[in-house]
């Protein structure tokens, strides 16, 4: 077997075309994983009284407000800069589940529309969790400032 191939030959011919851009697609994807983090995170920087208020009824301290904004938004930008990828990687998983049992709770919500948009944004949480992962094992790839800072 190769260390370009991934399991039997018939099923293994995209694999040249995975590694020859592999580094373009990881920051892609680094990418576009990250954006709704910078898009939901950057307001929130500028408003967090308000944000802290909506803790509560949730079930969280309102202190949390002042790990989870900065994690939010600067946890996205670390994401797309690929800077301390795999130790961002894991606060996004801690944050990401949080937000996903704190404020996607579709359990709670009776049956219905709500419900069922309750249950498809706790969803997109777990799957965005399944991104990081990989980005946690894959690494942030050579288009990254860990790259870059790997070779000082």
């Amino acid at each position: 077997m190769t260390p370009n191939r991934s399991s039997h030959p018939l099923l293994s011919c995209a694999d040249g075309a995975a590694m020859s851009s592999a580094d373009f697609i990881l920051l892609a994807g680094r990418i576009l994983l990250a954006l709704i983090y910078l898009r939901s995170g950057f307001p929130k920087l500028f408003d967090i009284a308000h944000v802290a208020a909506t803790y509560p009824p949730r079930g969280l301290a309102t202190w949390l407000v002042w790990i989870a904004v900065p994690a939010e938004f600067f946890g996205g930008l670390f994401v797309i800069l690929g800077f301390a990828t795999r130790y961002v990687a894991i606060v996004m998983v801690v944050f990401t589940l949080v937000a996903a049992v704190s404020s996607h709770a579709y359990w709670d919500v009776a049956a219905g529309a709500a419900r069922r948009a309750q249950d498809t944004n706790f969803f997109k949480n777990i799957s965005m969790i399944g991104g990081f992962l990989i980005l946690f094992v894959a690494g942030p790839g050579r288009f990254s400032v860990d790259r870059w800072l790997a070779k000082l």
